[in-house]
């Protein structure tokens, strides 16, 4: 299948398109590298960079590349920032999303994967998440990406696009060549990790007051590659089966912060001093997703449910590239015209 990914060249989007790669599939990467690594594309990639918001461009990669299929990757994804500049969230979550889809009905493109979020549920009054709970966004990122959801529902109505709205949890990992760098730099993990490396002194843990086990907040935690395997199969399902939606977690009771720092611990050999802080506003002390739905209708199943395997892949990466991307240079197939 030939299939653009916007976003391509991000955490996430860059293990995606590695794991497209893997399958025989032709893969355009169209990213704009405001937050992406060039070099986190696989060298089998054709790269595009631009705007979404490039009519133009988007329409001439799509009719170009003849593509048949699009993963929507390319978002801006800080729940606090999005609550100091909401602006900035509709603009280039809806905004850009929507010029996408109208340029995917004028090039008789019919089918898209998006990345979606947990955070379209808000503060869910049960753990674990289903798919059927109200959905009632706290912040303007989850609000957005329903927002967009919404749109995908009004546009197959319209124009016959068939889509998956993947909406996952807390993305974590990393492969041999793809790993996690954000700047700033906002997830447990890395952070974590970061202090093992001796880049940060000590990581902060915001309240230890919360009714869980340990007295910390508890997150359901999905590796990279469980992540990138399940768009694929929502991709291909779209060629037998209608629009859907799916949850992506591991399930189960998930990991608490503390557990987190204690498996960094093990893994890197290192004592990661902690500071504790104040609560931070919003954030609940549990969720978890249920990813029934999606393990019954699709057969996915997570290959690295464990913390320790996650926490492993990301240290493996951080030490191999311990600049980041620029440790490693690697440079795909580019185009600045479809």
């Amino acid at each position: 299948m030939r299939v653009l990914v916007t976003g391509g060249a991000g955490y996430i989007g860059s293990v995606v398109v590695e794991e497209l790669v893997r399958d025989g599939h032709d893969v355009v990467v169209y990213d704009s590298l405001y937050k992406g690594h060039r070099e986190a594309v696989d060298a089998k990639a054709t790269f595009v960079k631009g705007e979404l918001l490039d009519g133009d461009l988007l329409r001439a990669t799509l009719t170009g590349n003849r593509v048949e299929a699009v993963v929507h990757m390319a978002a801006d994804s800080l729940v606090g920032e999005s609550v100091t500049n909401p602006g900035k969230y509709y603009n280039n979550n809806v905004v850009a999303g929507l010029a996408l889809l109208n340029a995917m009905v004028d090039s008789d493109v019919g089918k898209i994967v998006f990345s979606s979020t947990a955070a379209v549920y808000g503060d869910p009054e049960k753990q674990p998440i289903e798919e059927t709970d109200p959905m009632q966004p706290t912040n303007p990122y989850g609000e957005t990406k329903l927002a967009f959801e919404h749109a995908l529902r009004w546009f197959e109505n319209a124009s016959g696009i068939r889509y998956a709205a993947l909406r996952y949890f807390n993305a974590a990992g990393a492969t041999g060549r793809c790993g996690e760098m954000h700047n700033p730099e906002t997830h447990l993990i890395p952070l974590v990790l970061d202090v093992a490396a001796g880049r940060r002194k000590s990581i902060t843990v915001y309240g230890d007051d919360y009714p869980t086990p340990d007295g910390t907040c508890i997150r359901d935690y999905i590796h990279v590659v469980d992540l990138a395997r399940a768009h694929i199969l929502a991709l291909e399902s779209l060629d037998r089966q209608r629009s859907c939606m799916y949850n992506l977690g591991c399930g189960g009771d998930g990991y608490s912060v503390q557990q987190v720092i204690a498996t960094a611990r093990e893994v890197t050999g290192h004592a990661i001093p902690v500071e504790m802080g104040p609560r931070r506003a919003g954030d609940p002390a549990v969720l978890v997703a249920s990813s029934a739905k999606i393990r019954r209708e699709l057969g996915w199943e997570p290959t690295m449910g464990e913390l320790r395997a996650i926490v492993e892949s990301a240290w493996t990466w951080m030490r191999n590239h311990p600049d980041g991307y620029g440790s490693e240079q690697h440079h795909p197939a580019e185009s600045t015209n479809a």
